[in-house]
């Protein structure tokens, strides 16, 4: 039986990876923009669980279980209306405060305005849940530094903990940039602290996703001059595709969500999690620049500071867990080769971890 997940996409940002997300996901399931099903030889063979992220509707269209959030119509209106899968999303799932003037950036305004259409938000969300066989969280899109996506986000956090206490809430964290400079919200740093502490507090597990390490890993790895936010957004929604593939792959381990946190996270508030991923190519990508690659040489580049999406070096400190999720062709990846390249990772040392607990490594 799949374990449904409904996602929640709060504020311009968690709605424009959001986006992103279910383009990538309808791209892999062989689901067309308008939510048919497409007959591709090659994805018939693979046994898919589309029932985690979307489900049917009585004319068969698949329909995400995604609720589209924010206080301006912009960015949704654009996903929702105009966009190339504008007839994908449900219509009912798609608020938009109505006097539609925002947060303005500010922490405070977006959680006031979250209270006062909290009960037309959770009506949605209840309807979601009811919707589904077998519940088991929600996953939570948005940026920590703006109004709506830290301030509304925040306060739904605070809601999902009270009205589902025994449901997990991850959440895909856009944290913002380090450099001043490049800052363009004067009080992001009052934003990100506000939400932080409701992370730390409401959240199982949050993926931390930092725009400095996203433009560095676009210029450096990806060989763009100017990334464009569309282009960020790209990689956002491959790194939240990739995390949640066994979940919508069955494999032999971690097929649940609560199976990915518990293998990560030691004690309920470490729950911060770094991401990282390789070999990087664009979608539109003309020249493929993926070489033949073995387990271990994936699983090391990996923990190469310039692959993860967190400003923070690894050489200095030492991890709390590791979770690798291997994709490739069942004849190319072999578990023994899998086993092997982790002892290997173990024996070298080249990770430090915890002096305190056993090397969790998977």
């Amino acid at each position: 039986m799949p374990r449904e997940i409904i996602t929640l996409q709060v504020g311009q940002c968690g709605n424009q990876i959001g986006g992103e997300f279910w383009k990538q996901l309808c791209l892999e399931h062989g689901v067309s923009p308008d939510g048919m099903l497409q007959t591709n030889p090659e994805l018939t063979e693979v046994a898919d669980r589309k029932d985690v992220f979307f489900y049917q509707a009585d004319d068969e269209h698949y329909i995400p279980r995604a609720l589209l959030i924010d206080l301006e119509p912009r960015v949704v209106g654009k996903l929702s209306q105009i966009g190339e899968y504008r007839n994908l999303y449900n219509s009912e799932n798609v608020y938009i405060s109505k006097d539609g003037g925002g947060a303005g950036n500010n922490w405070a305004s977006g959680f006031r305005q979250g209270e006062e259409h909290s009960e037309a938000v959770l009506e949605m969300i209840d309807r979601e849940a009811d919707n589904s066989d077998s519940l088991e969280g929600f996953v939570l899109c948005h940026s920590i530094a703006g109004g709506t996506g830290s301030g509304m986000g925040s306060y739904l956090l605070e809601k999902l903990n009270d009205c589902f206490p025994k449901k997990l809430v991850q959440t895909y964290s856009v944290f913002p940039n380090w450099d001043h400079s490049q800052s363009d919200v004067v009080v992001q740093p009052y934003n990100s602290i506000l939400t932080l502490k409701r992370l730390a507090l409401n959240a199982d597990a949050v993926v931390v996703l930092d725009n400095t390490a996203l433009n560095r890993i676009a210029v450096d790895r990806l060989r763009m001059p100017n990334p464009s936010v569309d282009q960020i957004n790209s990689l956002v929604a491959t790194i939240m595709a990739a995390s949640t593939t066994t979940l919508r792959y069955p494999g032999y381990m971690n097929n649940d969500l609560i199976g990915l946190v518990a293998s990560l996270i030691p004690t309920p508030r470490c729950h911060f999690l770094m991401s990282s991923y390789t070999p990087l190519v664009m979608r539109d990508a003309q020249i493929s620049a993926i070489r033949k690659t073995t387990v271990l040489d994936v699983m090391r580049r990996l923990i190469q500071t310039k692959n993860i999406m967190v400003s923070a070096s690894t050489r200095t400190g030492c991890y709390i867990s590791i979770l690798n999720i291997i994709q490739g062709d069942n004849n190319l990846v072999d578990p023994t080769q899998v086993h092997k390249a982790l002892q290997r990772i173990r024996e070298r040392q080249l990770v430090n971890f915890i002096p305190w607990g056993p090397a969790s490594i998977q």
